[in-house]
C-alpha cells in the first residue's frame, strides 16, 4: 500500500532526486528525514523479497511523498482511483502535490471506478470495492485530501486493519478533531473523516494506521515486536 519515498530522496541532493521529486516536491521535502535503509525496496530486500515479486500495489493517492518509489516495482499492477490518476496527469498537477516523473511507465496502472453500480456501501463507507471478492482487501473511497483518495481495510486473522492514508494524518484528527493545514476539498474531507470516525467507533478492536503519525506507528512496532 503506497510506496513512500524513493531511496534517492534519502541519499541527498542529486539529479535523480531532483527528477523524482520535481520542483514543488523538492521544496516540500527539503526537511524530510529518511534513511536509505527505510526505503521500501531496502525493507523488502532485508526480508528477502525482490521488488520484482510484488504483483499488486494499492495507492491511497499519488502525492509525491506516496508515489516516489513506484519505479522500484516494474512488474506490479497499481490500483488507483480514476479521478486520482486524472489529477496526477493534469497540466498543472505539480501545484496539487503530484510529480509526473514518479508515474513510471513500467507498472500497469488499473484505474478504479467508485460510481454505482461498480461500488457498494459497507458500514459507514458509501463507496467501496472488494478487490478479491472475498472481503480480504476492501478499498473505501475517502476523497477530500485529494480528489481520488482511498483508504484500505485489510482483513487479518483476528481483526481488521484500517489504513487511512492521508484522509487522517494523525490519530488526533481521527479522535480529537484536529485538522490538517490544507486539503483539496474540505466538504469531501469532512464526509470522509466522519465515515472513518464511525468505523473507528464501531470497530474498537481494529488496528488503525494513520498516514503521518510516527507515535502511532511506533506503538504498532512495539505491539508486534
Amino acid at each position: 500500500i503506497d510506496t513512500g519515498f524513493h531511496r534517492s530522496v534519502a541519499e541527498g541532493p542529486s539529479r535523480e532526486r531532483a527528477h523524482n521529486l520535481g520542483p514543488v516536491g523538492r521544496l516540500l521535502a527539503r526537511t524530510a528525514q529518511v534513511h536509505p535503509e527505510e526505503a521500501v525496496a531496502a525493507r523488502l530486500a532485508a526480508l528477502g523479497v525482490p521488488t520484482t515479486d510484488v504483483g499488486l500495489i494499492v495507492m491511497t493517492h499519488l502525492h509525491f511523498d506516496h508515489a516516489s518509489a513506484l519505479c522500484d516495482f516494474p512488474s506490479a499492477t497499481v490500483l488507483v482511483a480514476a479521478p486520482e490518476l486524472r489529477a496526477a496527469l493534469a497540466r498543472v498537477a505539480f501545484l496539487n502535490g503530484y510529480t509526473s516523473a514518479q508515474l513510471d511507465p513500467r507498472p500497469t496502472y488499473r484505474t478504479l471506478d467508485f460510481s454505482p453500480p461498480a461500488c457498494v456501501a459497507r458500514g459507514p463507507f458509501a463507496r467501496t470495492l472488494d478487490v478479491f471478492g472475498d472481503g480480504s482487501l476492501t478499498l473505501a473511497f475517502t476523497p477530500g485530501h485529494s480528489v481520488g483518495h482511498l483508504s484500505v481495510i485489510v482483513r487479518l486473522s483476528e481483526r481488521e486493519a484500517l489504513l487511512t492514508g492521508d484522509a487522517v494524518y494523525t490519530m488526533t484528527t481521527l479522535r480529537d478533531d484536529a485538522r490538517p493545514w490544507r486539503t483539496v476539498d474540505w466538504p469531501a474531507f469532512e464526509r470522509s473523516l466522519a465515515a472513518l470516525q464511525a468505523y473507528d467507533r464501531a470497530n474498537p478492536e481494529a488496528l488503525i494506521i494513520p498516514g503521518h503519525d510516527m507515535a502511532a506507528w511506533q506503538g504498532l512496532e512495539e505491539l508486534y515486536r
